[in-house]
């Protein structure tokens, strides 16, 4: 489609949507930041961390192997999270499906921190045994 063909208007939609939208991110990685500890220990994490993924690597492969890691481990929190809120708001009581909800999503975390550590740990013996 070229600019003559657009419909008038259509880029202004579209920047209106894309900071709409990344308003309403920001929204959701501070409500996770506010009311989860595990996200904000998670956070910290990754600030410590993300500058040792500089020295560790030796290459842009490896800092994109490091760095993406760090996220992964966020991502799987929000989404742990945004699972946890939404039982939550069903329902207080205890219920073998939502506790079984919860506990996936937990798993799911912890198999992102393993993700971590396997990456991190094998370009660490790298670095330093290698």
């Amino acid at each position: 489609m070229t600019p003559e063909n657009a419909r008038p208007g259509w880029t202004g939609v579209l920047y209106r949507r894309l900071i709409a939208s990344t308003g309403y991110s920001l929204q959701g990685l501070l409500a996770c930041f506010r009311h989860e500890e595990a996200f904000r220990v998670e956070v910290v994490l990754a600030l410590v961390l993300a500058p040792a993924a500089f020295w560790i690597a030796e290459n842009h492969l490896q800092l994109a192997m490091l760095l993406s890691t760090l996220l992964l481990v966020l991502i799987v929190e929000l989404l742990n999270s945004a699972v946890e809120s939404v039982v939550d708001l069903f329902s207080l009581e205890r219920h073998e499906l939502a506790g079984r909800a919860k506990d996936q999503g937990s798993a799911a975390v912890l198999l992102a921190m393993a993700v971590v550590v396997l990456v991190w740990g094998l370009l660490l013996w790298q670095k330093f045994a290698g």
